[in-house]
């Protein structure tokens, strides 16, 4: 064993005929071109060789779009349903292929981000706004093996740009519909070895009602800035710094109403890595810790004697090391090592005078985990890969999960892809700790397949793909409530026998989804470009019982996206978008319909020079009423113009 340890160094420093450089492991990679995904291997990794179903948003594709906050860009991709407690900064839940909300990582500038504090220990996209972001991709589908517990759904990952000339800047100021004010700026630039950019957003909006049958206006403001650095120590080797601090307000009612109630988040992102290459980059080392710390705090100016009335505390550290190998011609691994420290604290008001905060909840998890992935190219346009994941939590032991898949690019302009995954996610902190704490619950299980095919002709100015999919999930935590005088023991606060609280979590659910994602593209002569997708998504309650084949609340079966922009030569360019969204359930028992609607946007640019065009557009043009949460508003008609500046 010796010999053959003494004799890797050899192997990794063969000729270059066997081994070739390996793609540098970081997910903030930004110098990717279109034809480039990063989240699907950690690392770059050209679109044909990915197994899994992917969606990239480029800056010219998020520019286009015009969408303030990325919620609403991402729904226009396939497989993707929103619910949203009112409007803009309230409460915004995101599902992919119709898993739970909390299911879906993700990911800023390589940074894992997610509230150890919020029930389902999940993001809440209400404060994420577009910003600065360059890149943005959408990975379906089961992602566990290399994104680790919590990716069930699939993985949303962001990247921020790195400039690449001495001094680079860009600008967008917009406004219109209620009073809403969008400012962001930012400035970059390389000296040396040094390359950095800085960015900076103010939003603000006096918003609409909460609550569908309300009066006043619930606003909304977000001030967020953000900034990375990349230093080349010497060759091969880079010091790498990157954060993101937001800071938002949004106001929202009551169980009964209008009220003054509003709540204040702040969010803090940090990460600080080291970057080595070895053996003529063939093997690429990142050494890195994260910081992610999320505080929130609700208040009711009408409680005189106490006005906080809830108060979290979340926090991860992350430390972590990546590799990626070239381990010859056609044959490259990525593997790493992570270990997460969360931990939470919650307090809530009583609902009698004084109000008084409760004794905060805390807890504290550890997860230890190891992780691989080997592509092989055996043959031009084929790749094949494998994985394997070892998660060791301080709570539930040890798990560990498998992964493979293929993609086979035809000469035919054909993609043939197919892949298996699992799934794993620990109950959260607040799930087994909070005043509905239940210490007795087990970890959240899936498995899920898909197989899919893309046609492309002339050239990829066309383009006809599918994919069909399946997840199981088995052991799903779900909240029960309690009614007054029940004999449920789970019903009485833990170590009490006369104590009782409002509800409990508990392993019952199990769910099935299934579905086909369809999608089509084309570039009509020079000016036209023509898009689409539709999803059929089938989410099921599996739970023995009376909800048994129901439907899983608050996703619609059908949604469509088709937009068409023609671009006019010098002059800028004009574009409609329609979205389809099919009826839903706003409950399990499937008693609250909600209806299906249709939303449609128009969009426009115009060049006022070499670096600045001025844009305008109307977001649901014909003011269609809708709900995608029972007696929560939906913003109406809604009219913005600005100007975006790049230079």
């Amino acid at each position: 064993m010796f010999h053959r340890l003494a004799a890797l160094p050899l192997l990794l420093c063969s000729t270059a005929a066997l081994a070739q450089e390996a793609p540098r492991p970081d997910a903030a990679a930004t110098d990717t071109g279109a034809d480039i995904v990063v989240a699907a291997n950690r690392a770059p990794v050209d679109a044909d060789r990915v197994t899994a179903a992917v969606t990239v948003l480029d800056k010219t594709a998020i520019d286009r779009a015009q969408d303030l906050s990325v919620a609403d860009l991402l729904l226009r991709t396939p497989g993707v349903s929103l619910s949203r407690n009112g409007g803009y900064g309230t409460s915004t839940s995101l599902r992919i292929r119709g898993a739970e909300s909390d299911q879906t990582v993700v990911v800023i500038d390589g940074v894992k981000i997610n509230d150890p504090s919020s029930p389902g220990g999940g993001y809440n996209f209400a404060n994420l706004l577009i910003g600065d972001a360059s890149r943005i991709e959408v990975l379906r589908g089961p992602q566990s093996i290399l994104w680790g517990s919590q990716a069930i759904g699939g993985v949303v990952n962001i990247v921020t740009p790195l400039p690449t000339a001495a001094l680079e800047g860009s600008i967008d100021l917009e406004g219109g519909s209620r009073e809403t004010v969008s400012a962001r700026a930012a400035l970059g630039g390389t000296t040396g070895p040094l390359a950095w950019r800085v960015g900076a957003q103010s939003f603000t909006t006096d918003g609409i009602s909460a609550l569908k049958a309300g009066t006043e206006r619930d606003g909304y403001t977000n001030q967020n800035v953000q900034a990375r650095a990349v230093l080349t120590i010497a060759p091969g080797i880079s010091a790498d710094l990157r954060g993101s601090y937001a800071n938002g307000r949004n106001d929202f009612d009551g169980f009964s109403g209008d009220t003054p109630e509003y709540g204040l988040t702040r969010e803090f992102v940090g990460y600080a890595g080291l970057n080595i290459d070895l053996f003529d980059a063939r093997l690429r080392n990142r050494f890195g810790y994260g910081y992610t710390d999320t505080d929130r705090d609700n208040y009711n100016p009408d409680q005189v004697e106490q006005t906080q009335t809830f108060a979290a505390l979340g926090r991860n550290h992350r430390l972590e090391y990546q590799g990626t190998l070239a381990v010859t011609k056609g044959v490259d691994a990525v593997f790493g090592v992570e270990n997460e420290v969360s931990r939470f604290s919650t307090a809530s008001s009583d609902f009698v005078p004084p109000y008084a905060l409760g004794t905060p909840a805390r807890g504290r998890a550890e997860l230890t985990s190891f992780y691989g992935q080997l592509n092989v190219s055996p043959f031009d346009g084929l790749t094949i890969n494998g994985g394997v994941r070892h998660d060791d939590h301080s709570r539930f032991g040890a798990q560990t999960l498998f992964a493979g898949g293929a993609n086979w690019l035809l000469p035919t302009g054909t993609v043939l892809r197919a892949s298996y995954s699992e799934g794993f996610k620990a109950p959260t902190l607040y799930q087994l700790f909070s005043e509905y704490g239940n210490q007795a619950l087990n970890p959240e299980r899936a498995k899920g397949w898909e197989a899919g095919a893309e046609q492309r002709f002339m050239d990829g100015r066309f383009a006809l793909g599918g994919t069909y999919f399946e997840r199981r999930s088995r052991d799903q935590i779900v909240y029960t409530g309690c009614n007054p005088g029940t004999a449920d023991p789970l019903c009485f606060v833990p170590g009490s026998t006369t104590e009782q609280r409002f509800g409990y979590y508990q392993n019952v659910a199990r769910a099935f989804a299934r579905g086909v994602e369809a999608v089509a593209r084309a570039q009509v002569g020079e000016h036209l470009s023509l898009d689409g997708n539709y999803s059929w998504v089938l989410s099921e309650d599996r739970s023995p019982g009376r909800t048994f084949g129901n439907w899983l609340p608050r996703r619609p079966r059908d949604t469509a996206n088709v937009s068409a922009t023609y671009t006019f030569a010098e002059a800028g360019s004009l574009g409609v978008a329609a979205r389809f969204a099919g009826k839903s359930f706003d409950n399990a028992s499937n008693a609250t319909r909600l209806d299906g609607y249709t939303l449609v946007d128009l969009r426009g640019e115009l060049p006022l020079s070499g670096t600045v065009r001025l844009f305008a557009r109307v977001e649901n043009l014909f003011d269609e009423r809708y709900e995608t949460i029972a007696r929560y508003g939906t913003l109406g008609r809604s009219v913005y113009a600005g100007l975006r500046g790049r230079f």
